[in-house]
């Protein structure tokens, strides 16, 4: 592996990026970061037109950043999009999964044909690195979202013994809630609380591993300096149950929107159709295979065709009971309201 001395901006400086998705919370967020890293160009690739020039308005013509809309399904599109890219973050998904659920033919045709659309001109125009972004939903899915995510995991690893010559390494990131992106607990509890409640809590049982946005674009960008080709990264993330942060949010947010912490209700409503009261992020067999990075696993590919990993030694402590909610260690109330701070910070940022 890389020398952990090198720096990411001796990485990715003078690198030509290409993000799928690139108008999403992960994707919005990468931009930022890469720009400070001195990037050759970055080039955001959506299907949201009002996300992109959105996007257009708020860096007010930076010379590196590129604006391209289209779709991870037209792969003639990306054939135009990937020329002259060196690292490609394939961020584009449906993540919803209750919208999944009912919409499994869409979910396929983006999650899964267009993951390997992406892959295949990847492949076409020499790209160097490829990194997918996954979710725990992919680990044991019951859900149509978790599912397809569990295919485009396979499909990227796998292209790694498609490519033949090719030199494009392909890897993951796995990550669970990313608290405070689009869509997420914390922004539906929030928009609740402004609106002066009441907060609805599918089961007071469920219990999800989170991290910030600065550590899921740490890990992403991180893995990518490290990865030999055929990695699922996984960060060493920490769990709560949603019943506490919804108190906690209470607690601290409600007083900021004028309203009386002891007069916001939490409603359950019951689960949504394909959701888990826990989740995990590693399976007992993948734990097999998993380097200990300090900060965050390797799940290393089984066939290691180029030996990259011949002579490691593998983290016995790796084990799947440490990363399921069912069995983790969750965050005290405490330790959540700290969480919610750096949350609302990020914001103020």
């Amino acid at each position: 592996m890389p020398s952990p001395r090198e720096k990411l901006s001796d990485y990715y400086r003078g690198k030509s990026v290409l993000i799928t998705g690139g108008c999403g919370t992960i994707g919005g967020a990468i931009v930022k970061k890469l720009l400070d890293l001195d990037v050759k160009v970055v080039r955001i690739y959506d299907n949201n037109e009002y996300g992109l020039f959105d996007f257009q308005q708020r860096y007010d013509g930076n010379p590196r950043l590129r604006f391209l809309l289209g779709d991870v399904r037209d792969k003639t599109r990306l054939t135009y999009a990937l020329k002259g890219i060196d690292i490609v973050f394939h961020a584009a998904a449906l993540k919803h999964v209750s919208l999944c659920e009912y919409n499994p033919f869409e979910a396929i045709k983006t999650n899964v044909e267009g993951t390997q659309n992406v892959i295949e001109v990847s492949l076409d125009e020499n790209v160097q690195k490829f990194v997918m972004i996954s979710t725990d939903k992919a680990v044991s899915p019951i859900n149509t979202m978790g599912a397809t995510k569990l295919l485009g995991e396979k499909l990227t690893i796998a292209a790694n013994y498609y490519k033949g010559g090719k030199r494009t390494e392909f890897s993951c990131v796995r990550f669970g809630n990313v608290l405070n992106s689009r869509g997420s607990v914390f922004e539906i509890f929030r928009s609740q609380i402004a609106a002066g409640g009441p907060l609805t809590l599918t089961s007071p049982d469920m219990k999800r591993f989170v991290m910030l946005i600065p550590e899921a674009v740490q890990l992403i960008l991180e893995s990518t300096r490290v990865s030999k080709g055929g990695e699922v990264f996984i960060l060493k993330m920490q769990a709560l149950r949603i019943r506490e942060l919804a108190d906690v949010m209470i607690k601290k947010l409600a007083p900021q929107y004028g309203y009386d912490p002891g007069k916001i209700r939490v409603e359950t409503i019951g689960e949504r159709r394909g959701e888990k009261l826990d989740e995990e992020l590693m399976t007992q067999y993948e734990s097999n295979y998993a380097l200990n990075l300090g900060e965050y696993y390797a799940v290393i590919p089984l066939y290691d065709m180029d030996d990259h990993y011949r002579n490691v030694k593998f983290d016995n402590s790796a084990k799947v009971n440490a990363l399921n909610t069912d069995n983790a260690a969750l965050l005290s109330k405490v330790e959540i309201e700290g969480l919610i701070e750096s949350v609302m910070a990020e914001d103020e940022g």
